[in-house]
């Protein structure tokens, strides 16, 4: 019987002879999981990366519109802004009106048009001060064009709701990535008896693929947090994981309660938080009267709603007009009241205080992670983030080419795979809860199930090939780790 390699015992020593076996697995599945999501992932952080920047671009592309050129005087009725705005664009029907608190930017004016795409709209700009348009561009959700451009190239690519997929599949591999790499960087640590600071910053003097690796892992510790944080929040709504999630706090009794809109007494539906429309439609009913917008101000501040609002037209003819707190920015402030145009009383009220503690980090978690939460500082960690991890996906590839077989007669362009069929050796202790821990994270999770069973039909298909042509004992012979 041949010694264990080397690795192995120092790994035995360290942890124990219990963890001896899991070690050489969590490499295997680290390895083929970068190697296999990692472009996904290279994808999802470019794209996060440039959609932290978007409040920029907008000041640089879209300043003649988002902000007035004086301050000087009062603010306009809102009736005479709209009646602007409808002026301007005669062909649109009024929706909404997002009236700012911020006395250097302009009224939005939100209008439905015929032949813009689904959950589009048209929205004028307004000179609170003046009343004259500065201008019109076409949103989605409030967002203009270079950010609604930039949101869904992060969240689908463009390519619609098939294009979701991507960015789910990133999401739920993100975090078994960060854990798994960074479980392996303090097991190799702690192996070698290094000290902390080796953990969390590069070996100086490193060379090669010693320091790739120590870059690689020094930068994941940093990292972690913000990995498993950007995971979780980019799951709660992505297509498959995301209905999953919906459904838990549904059974949990989590969801933010609905703001009833209606004057009868039935209840009207809840918005959503995230990268989602505000549901504007066109109205079937007569022509809204810009004066309203006026009333249901004087309500909404009335009722102790100030700051940015959202002021929307009924959805439907005999419902409650509504008045929304839009400040995503800490301390949040996202209090709703419906609001009877008829005689500008408030109706009903749905306060953030009272949503469940669920619903709240929910909330809080997409405006985090859609770096609105903190302001600019919210920008900056999101950037940082994005960053590191395309530093630790550039280092990933690194590190596999240069493990690459480098002997004459054993010449490859990459490096080869951590050893085949560690699972053999793995305790009970651990063989018999993970297929049912895999289920649960299969079914919360499904693309990380799919792509998991993926991974394994391949890699057993790849080791029939490999024993029918002999490759078994080479692979053997040539096996590395990658941690």
């Amino acid at each position: 019987m041949s010694a264990p390699p080397v690795d192995d015992v120092r790994t035995e020593e360290a942890l124990g002879p219990a963890w001896v076996s899991v070690v050489p697995l969590l490499r295997r599945l680290h390895f083929y999981a970068g190697v296999l999501v990692a472009p996904f992932l290279l994808v999802a952080a470019f794209s996060g990366l440039l959609y932290s920047l978007a409040p920029q671009l907008d000041g640089v592309l879209y300043d003649d519109v988002l902000e007035v050129s004086s301050t000087a005087g009062a603010p306009r009725p809102l009736a005479e802004q709209v009646a602007a705005a409808q002026a301007a664009l005669p062909d649109g029907a009024v929706t909404a009106v997002l009236a700012a608190d911020d006395p250097e930017a302009t009224t939005q004016v939100v209008f439905t048009l015929p032949g813009l795409a689904e959950d589009y709209n048209q929205t004028v700009y307004v000179d609170p001060r003046t009343a004259q348009v500065q201008g019109q561009l076409t949103t989605w959700s409030g967002s203009t064009p270079v950010t609604a451009w930039l949101d869904n190239l992060h969240r689908h690519l463009h390519l619609g709701e098939p294009g979701r997929l991507y960015s789910e599949l990133a999401a739920s591999w993100l975090w078994v990535l960060a854990l798994v790499g960074v479980a392996l960087w303090l097991v190799r640590q702690r192996t070698a008896r290094r000290k902390v600071r080796a953990v969390i910053a590069p070996e100086q003097g490193a060379k090669g693929v010693r320091r790739s690796r120590s870059w690689h892992g020094s930068i994941g510790v940093w990292v972690l947090l913000g990995a498993l944080f950007l995971s979780a929040t980019g799951l709660t709504w992505s297509t498959h994981a995301g209905e999953n999630f919906s459904a838990a706090l549904i059974a949990l009794d989590a969801k933010a309660p609905a703001l009833d809109t209606s004057l009868g007494g039935a209840a009207g539906s809840t918005g959503s938080d995230g990268h989602s429309g505000h549901g504007d439609a066109a109205q079937d009913a007569e022509p809204v009267d810009p004066t309203t917008f006026d009333r249901v101000l004087v309500a909404a501040r009335g009722a102790g709603l100030d700051g940015p609002l959202r002021l929307g037209v009924a959805a439907e003819p005999g419902t409650a007009w509504t008045a929304a707190q839009t400040d995503n920015t800490w301390p949040v402030r996202l209090d709703k009241v419906a609001v009877d145009p008829a005689t500008a009383t408030v109706t009903a009220r749905a306060d953030f205080a009272d949503r469940p503690l669920l619903a709240k980090l929910s909330t809080l978690g997409i405006q985090a992670h859609m770096g609105r939460l903190f302001g600019p500082a919210n920008q900056v960690a999101l950037f940082l983030l994005a960053a590191g991890l395309l530093a630790l996906i550039a280092l990933g590839y690194r590190m596999w080419w240069q493990r690459r077989p480098t002997r004459a007669d054993r010449r490859a362009p990459l490096g080869t795979a951590p050893k085949r069929g560690t699972w053999r050796q793995l305790p009970l202790w651990f063989v018999v809860p993970a297929p049912l821990v895999l289920i649960a994270v299969g079914w919360a999770i499904p693309l990380l199930g799919l792509s998991l069973l993926a991974f394994l039909v391949l890699d057993a298909l790849i080791g029939l090939a490999r024993k029918r042509t002999g490759g078994r004992n080479d692979d053997r012979a040539t096996a590395r780790t990658t941690a």
